[in-house]
């Protein structure tokens, strides 16, 4: 089934928007600059978004741990079926940098993910993980929401590149091809310089919209 709505999570503020918590928000603003789209206020659902055509970005302004409130009222409005929703996150259980993109699963702790399976009454919907590292012996919450440190900016800007990346093979050849290429990314020698894929299709561009 096509996916007609991406959501990325985060916490809505200036003082959230270089968080690690943020890393949804930040993939799917990538996403919808590479399209040309623009960001609109939708008050009804608590969520800004943009798209049409039946297809749909959004990021929900209740703050990360009521995610499920905006993607459930989303859902229901517009008659998205689970398998139709694609959620971005961030992830502390992968290393810095490390992309995931799974069918279905458990929320592995993560508290928007609890209240979006909670108010979809299922774990099963697509999901694309952004790993931002272990916390390790320092305060959860601290590391969460903490700025991505200047020296870990190139490997973060790299991950959200090729989630945007995943996300329009997604949306253009399907989910299995977005997971060969995302799961298993080709081995490139430190510093090597960025190359397009010749079997992984462009970024999404804007006569998606």
């Amino acid at each position: 089934m096509a996916l007609r709505l991406i959501v990325g999570l985060g916490n809505p503020g200036e003082q959230y928007v270089n968080t690690r918590h943020n890393a949804g928000f930040m993939a799917l603003d990538l996403l919808a600059s590479k399209m040309g789209a623009s960001w609109k206020k939708d008050r009804t659902h608590r969520a800004v978004v943009t798209g049409s055509g039946g297809f749909m970005l959004a990021k929900p302004q209740t703050f990360m741990n009521d995610s499920g409130e905006c993607v459930g009222a989303l859902s229901r409005y517009f008659k998205i079926a689970p398998s139709e929703l694609l959620v971005v996150y961030d992830d502390i259980a992968l290393p810095l940098g490390v992309l995931r993109l799974r069918e279905g699963g458990s929320a592995g702790g993560h508290n928007g993910m609890k209240s979006i399976i909670a108010h979809l009454g299922t774990d099963r919907f697509p999901r694309l993980r952004i790993g931002i590292g272990s916390h390790g012996s320092g305060s959860l919450v601290g590391h969460v929401l903490g700025n991505f440190p200047p020296e870990q900016q190139e490997i973060l800007q790299d991950a959200l590149n090729r989630a945007v990346d995943g996300l329009g093979i997604c949306l253009t050849r399907g989910f299995q091809a977005a997971a060969n290429i995302v799961n298993h990314p080709r081995e490139k020698p430190t510093n090597a310089p960025e190359s397009q894929d010749a079997n992984q299709s462009p970024p999404i561009c804007s006569k998606r919209m």
